[in-house]
This record gives structure tokens, sequence and C-alpha cells, in this order.
């Protein structure tokens, strides 16, 4: 009786767990009947289907009429991903969820009271299966190889042309690009772990691939955007960039940025070419090549100014950075003396670099030939000489140096044994703690940075000594005031930095263009500033900053290209000058030296000027009413309206009292009342104040590539940073 009662209750187990396993088929079958066949065909019409599969499709948003097989349907999806984005996303979702349904769909779990998780069945447990131990023991198999396509235990693949396979690789290809990775990285085993394990469907591409396709690819597309964008540019100027001393191959590259205004108004950057340099590449050489780039991008005649000055370096570039104040031991051993040695003691060595030209050297040829092929169409970037003012004025003062070492020893020191949630009591903004723990970085900090850290020391170093132990590393209150008295002189400089390159840490691909309306004021706040400081612990920097404003700076005050960028912007108009009739006159001659029927710069030509009058403002529109003479007799005769002049406009807009708008804007609106100014504003605002994205990656670049610092020089590294800084253009 007890055998028998044993074989019901087995029975009994056995048809439970067929009814479970028959119910769950129901249940996994159902989600992938929800989900219907999707196609890329729909998103187009068909027109015509002829032999071996080929069609002719129209774009159902834009009419494109579009060729290519059943089989084949790369084109339209490209078509989709560049002209319809909106589209391609639903479309990628639209797939994505009907593998969803799939992968729900191929598996099955039991669950028993309390609902954990047992067993899992897959799509074909039990099939053909014979007797009921044989349904049960197949219904009781559990999966290999992942989640989502499988076929027999094993995952299918994604197809070379899948929405997926394409978005994961575009998406390796932006963070080689995006980090300035080496390719080969695609190749190490455990990249290619994790990418198994993220998406086991997916196919890595091979190294060659993404080398030799898929990045130039990239590259092709920035360039006809560029060019387009180029095309319908309202006025534009361009800024000549060098990065020597690059250990490799080559000795260089040469960076060709343009700098343009759209047709509604906004600015924009964009790479035009990153050329590798030979190791005798000459000035004439540099310029020929130069001026090859401006005639591909059709840009040649038409560039208002070109920024290349003096201090482009002819070796490795170095940010300038307080001497001695190295925060952090991972940075002092990657920056190690070499940073010190160029504030410092480096002065012979350093000379080359830092004025563009030595006795007899590559730099002064370099300038010679600047000036014979430029001439008056080029212009210094203000931003580097601001940068070389401070550091003549660090190097005139060499006492600083054991101080700043001491002020670095002791940030180091409460940064690794104070406790964190106390440090943010002091370092509590985005940027003010620099290299602490878990905070090191590998970028380069320049002096503006490393004078914030030290303000925040300063500003709680009572504090700081307290939660640090006493007698160590203590700032006396000598060593303090000579500080204070460095970061109080070094301040305005911090502040005009600051308007010119922004928030460092945020994403170097913003497209912040600064434009040099900001050069001249900020040169008569640093004559002020330094003129009313005393410096009774360190009279060498305020003396050598002086010395370096006057020499660098002060020659933009008599500029008549600032002067006209100054009062154009119409937050500042002429309140600056302190002779306002002087300055007006040299701007009505500057003014009309650009009027509409003047020559811009022209590069067409051994970059000398050439005739070319740019197209005049479109008339506003009248009213297609025309006025009765009989019922409107008692109105007054409008007298004939006559166009102002260039000292008309310019003295209706000096009378408007100056405003914060933001200058393009502003001109934007006003361009219709001022159509003469206007033409000039929009060419002045192009020419930027700071450096350009590219010289900010050759800075960063030439940091992490630098013989020692144990990175991997990658292959093809100009299309890196060509694609680098124009990422906004391709992927924003």
């Amino acid at each position: 009786m007890i055998a028998g009662e044993g074989r019901r209750l087995i029975a009994q187990i056995v048809l439970d767990r067929k009814l479970i396993f028959y119910s769950g088929l129901e249940e996994l079958w159902a989600p992938m009947a929800s989900v219907s066949k999707v196609s890329i065909l729909d998103y187009f019409n068909i027109v015509f289907e002829g032999e071996n599969g080929k069609i002719e499709s129209n774009c159902k948003a834009c009419g494109t009429r579009i060729q290519a097989k059943r089989s084949v349907t790369s084109n339209f999806v490209t078509h989709l991903k560049r002209k319809h984005q909106a589209m391609y996303d639903d479309f990628v979702k639209r797939k994505d969820m009907k593998r969803e349904g799939y992968s729900s769909g191929s598996l099955h779990t039991f669950t028993t009271n309390g609902g954990n998780a047992r067993c899992c069945l897959p799509i074909n447990a039990g099939a053909g299966g014979g007797g009921g131990g044989g349904a049960a023991a197949g219904g009781m198999g559990t999966l290999e190889g992942g989640v989502g396509g499988i076929s027999g235990g094993r995952v299918t693949k994604f197809d070379r042309h899948d929405p997926r396979q394409v978005l994961i690789s575009e998406a390796i290809a932006k963070m080689i690009v995006r980090d300035l990775q080496p390719v080969s990285v695609v190749e190490n085993q455990g990249f290619r772990e994790l990418l198994q394990l993220l998406e086991p469907r997916y196919t890595p591409e091979p190294q060659h691939y993404i080398q030799s396709q898929l990045l130039p690819a990239y590259a092709y597309q920035a360039q006809l955007a560029t060019r387009q964008a180029l095309a319908s540019a309202h006025a534009l100027s361009l800024s000549l960039d060098l990065w020597r001393g690059l250990a490799g191959a080559t000795s260089g590259y040469l960076g060709v940025t343009c700098h343009f205004l759209t047709s509604d108004w906004q600015m924009r950057s964009a790479l035009l070419a990153c050329l590798p340099l030979s190791g005798g590449s000459s000035g004439h050489r540099v310029l020929s090549d130069f001026d090859e780039v401006c005639h591909s991008h059709g840009v040649s005649g038409r560039a208002y100014r070109i920024v290349a000055d003096a201090f482009l370096s002819t070796t490795a570039p170095k940010p300038c950075s307080l001497p001695g104040f190295l925060i952090s031991p991972h940075l002092a051993n990657s920056q190690g003396g070499d940073d010190e040695a160029e504030v410092d003691g480096g002065n012979d060595a350093d000379q080359t670099s830092r004025n563009g030209h030595g006795e007899g050297g590559e730099g002064g040829e370099w300038e010679d030939t600047l000036e014979q092929s430029l001439g008056v169409s080029r212009v210094d970037c203000f931003s580097r000489c601001l940068e070389q003012c401070v550091r003549e004025g660090l190097r005139s003062c060499p006492q600083l140096s054991s101080t700043l070492a001491k002020a670095a020893c002791f940030y180091n020191y409460i940064t690794s044994a104070v406790p964190p949630e106390k440090l943010s009591q002091v370092f509590d903004s985005p940027g003010s703690m620099v290299g602490g723990p878990g905070n090191i970085t590998n970028a380069p900090m320049d002096w503006a940075t490393q004078l914030k850290v030290l303000r925040r020391l300063l500003d709680s170093v009572e504090f700081l000594e307290e939660m640090s132990g006493p007698g160590e590393l203590s700032l006396d209150g000598t060593e303090r005031s000579l500080l204070r008295e460095l970061i109080d002189t070094l301040e305005p400089f911090t502040e005009a930095w600051d308007m010119v390159h922004g928030d460092r840490q945020a994403d170097a691909q913003t497209d912040r263009h600064v434009s040099i309306s900001l050069a001249l004021p900020c040169v008569l706040g640093l004559r002020k500033h330094l003129a009313e400081t005393s410096a009774p612990h360190c009279p060498p920097l305020s003396a050598g900053l002086s010395q370096a404003v006057e020499r660098l700076l002060a020659p933009i005050l008599e500029n008549p290209l600032y002067i006209t960028a100054t009062t154009l912007d119409p937050q500042f108009k002429l309140t600056w000058s302190s002779n306002p009739d002087w300055h007006r006159q040299v701007l009505i001659e500057e003014l009309s030296k650009h009027s509409p029927a003047s020559s811009p710069i022209d590069l067409n030509t051994d970059l000398h000027p050439q005739s070319q009058t740019p197209p005049a403002p479109a008339p506003s529109p009248v009213s297609s009413l025309s006025r009765p003479c009989k019922l409107f007799s008692f109105i007054k005769q409008r007298p004939a309206t006559q166009a102002k002049s260039l000292e008309q406009e310019l003295a209706v807009y000096l009378r408007e009292e100056p405003t914060d708008e933001e200058a393009l804007h502003y001109w934007r609106r006003k361009d219709i009342d001022f159509p003469l100014l206007s033409q000039v504003a929009k060419q002045a605002f192009t020419i930027p104040a700071g450096g350009t994205v590219v010289e900010s990656i050759f800075t960063t670049a030439g940091h992490c590539l630098l013989p020692g610092r144990g990175c991997v020089l990658p292959k093809n590294l100009e299309t890196l940073i060509y694609l680098k800084a124009n990422y906004r253009l391709l992927w924003t």
C-alpha cells in the first residue's frame, strides 16, 4: 500500500511538472507573438522592384530616392542615421524590443514558494522528447552561452550591418578618439572579454578595419560637414598651431583651425587639418602647407585675420606652472624637474620655446617668415601673451620656489592624512582639490589652477594644521605672507585667464568662443592693478610682471584692430577710453578699411590681399499696399530714406547706453539699424582671444606621450587629434 501510494505521488509530481512546463510555453510564446517583424523598409516607400532583389525606394520623411538590394539594407540604415536621427532611434528601439521579446521568450524560469528562481528552460527543451522522463529531463536543462539570439545553445552573432553592431563599433571608435587611445586596444584580451560580457552577440572589429576604414570614414564625414558649413559662413578667421618635439616618427604637427560665423549668427570652430611635420620642416614649408589647407577648404581670400604668433612652441608644449608647487607625489614623479626647471632656472634652454626666436635659431627664422608672409593679417594670441607675462614674472622671483615647494608638501600631507569628510569643508568647489587621493589626474595643471588650490589652502591653513597634527609641515608667518602676496598680485591675471578659457575642467569639446574684444579692457585692468600694487615681500615679482605687460600686452592699447573690436562690443563701447575723440577717429579710419566695399585678407596668392566684395545685406520687405493720394493726403509725405554713412551709424551706436547683451545677439538684432558696423563686427568677433581646441589637445597629448610616461604612441595620431578636435561636429 505504501509502495502504491508512493507511485501515485511520483506520477502526480510528474504530471504537475508537465502542466507547469506547457503553461510556461504558452507564456513564453506570448511576447514573441506580440513582436511584429521589424524592417528598415518600413521607413521607405518601394517604388520599383527589379531582378535579383534590386529595389528603389523613397524615404517617407524627405523623399530621397535610394537604390539597393533587399538583402543589403545598409544604404537605408545610413540614410536614416545621417538625415533622420529620430526615425533611426525608433528603428533601433524596435529591433531591440524584438530581440528582447525572443530573449525573454527563449527562457522560462520555474519558481517555487517564495518566488526563488530554480531553473531555466530553453525553447527547445523537451522538443522531440519521447516519454515523460525524457520530457522532464529536457525541461530541466539549463542554457549555456548567455542570453538572446540563441540557437542550439550558442549565441547568434549580429550581422555586419546590424544597427546594434554598427552602434557598438561607433562607440568604440569614439572612445579611442576621445581618450587618444592606440587602436590596438581593440585587440587586448581584457577588452574583448569585457565586450563579450556586455554584448555576446557583438563581433569585435579587427584593428586594421578601425585603423584603415572606420576612422578615415569619420574624418571624411567631418571634412564634408566642415566644407558645407564654411560655404555659407558670414565671416571667418584662422588659427595656426604648431606642436614640435614629439618623440617618434615625426617631429611635430601643424593644426589649422577656422573660427566662423554661421548664417544664423552662431560662432563655431572647426579643425581644418592636422598635418605631421617632417624633421626638416621650415617656416616656409609650414606656411605652404597652411596655404594648401586653406585652398582645399575654400577659405582662401576669406580670412579676416590669422592668429599665428611667435610663441608657437619649438619644443614639446609645457604649461606655465608655479615653480616648485608639485601637487601629489604622482604628479611630482611624472612632471619631475622639467616643470620646475622650466620656470626656475631653465632660462637658456627655454629661450627658444618661450620667445619663439633665439639667436640665429629656428625661432628667428619662423618669426621672420610670419612677418613676410602674413604681414598685417597676423594677430598674436592674447591668452599666450598673457601666460607669457605670468611666466616671466615668476621667473624674475626665484625665491618663491622654496616656499611654494613647502606649501606643496603641506598640501600633499594633509590630503593623505586628513579624512575626506574634513577636507570637503575646505576643498568643496569643483576643481578646488587637485591631485588628492582618488583625484589624481594626468592632465597638466596650469598656474591658474594651482593658484586656486593655494588660495583655498591659505584661507583654511589654521584648520588644516589642527586637523593634521601639531608641527607637521606647518607654514610660518613669513611664508604665509609671501604666498598671500603672490596670490593677490596674480589675482587679476587669473581673472583674465578664466574669462578667456572658462572652466578647464569642463568638456574640452565645448564650442566656446571668446573674441578679442576682451583683450584691451583686460590690459587696462592689469596695468592699473600693477601700478597700485605694493609687494614688500617679493618686489621682483611685481616689477617682472609690469615689464612683461608693457612689452607684450601694452601695444594692444594702440592697435586699431583691438580698439575696433572692443568698441563694437556693446558692453564696452568707448566707456574705457581716456581720450574718446582720438579713439573715435582711429575707429572711423579702421572701419572705413573694412566696409563692405573694402578688401578682406586673401590667401590665394602667397597669402597677399586680393579684392573681394562680400554680399550686401538683403533689403527689408516693403508693404505691398500703396498709399492712396487723396485718402491719406492729410499725412505728411516722408522724406526719401537715405543710407546712413559710417560716421552717422557710429554716432548713433555710441549714443546708446552700453548693455550686457551678448555681442553677437546684439548685432544680429541691430543688423538692419547698423548695416555697415555689423559687417565689421561679424569679422572682428571671429578672432579668438584664447587658444584653440587643438592647442589644448597638443598639450594633453604631449604630457601623456613624452618619453618616460610609459604610454604607447598611437599610429596615425594626426587622425585621432583631428577627430577629437571635431568631436562636437561629428557626435554631438
